[in-house]
């Protein structure tokens, strides 16, 4: 079963899950050849281990607390803040409380 994305025009919810953050997964929302939109979803004390992308990111904290590693330091981010990262650039992302925000990640195809 393939994961339904959003249409173009479609209207997006990105408003803090609140009380039902604490069941939520990882969602999908847009996937194209060039573009990527996660809902991610990251409950405390998780994380991600570092890794790498071909392509430019940015990670937006709706809710909770993220803590990456980039650029040898540790980034704090909080309801509201956005962090970019150029392509190539090794990060780690770890929920320092329950939390969800908006991935967005530029794919290309490596030449």
């Amino acid at each position: 079963m393939s994961l339904l994305h959003a249409a173009s025009g479609e209207v997006i919810s990105l408003q803090p899950l609140g009380d039902t953050l604490i069941n939520a997964l990882s969602t999908a929302i847009v996937r194209t050849p060039h573009l990527e939109l996660i809902r991610t979803v990251l409950h405390a004390g998780r994380s991600v281990p570092e890794h790498k992308i071909d392509g430019e990111l940015t990670l937006q904290c709706i809710e909770g607390e993220l803590r990456v590693s980039a650029h040898g330091r540790k980034i704090t981010l909080m309801p509201g803040q956005m962090l970019f990262l150029d392509g190539g650039v090794p990060h780690a992302v770890e929920a320092v409380k329950d939390s969800s925000a908006l991935l967005t990640l530029l794919r290309i195809k490596a030449e």
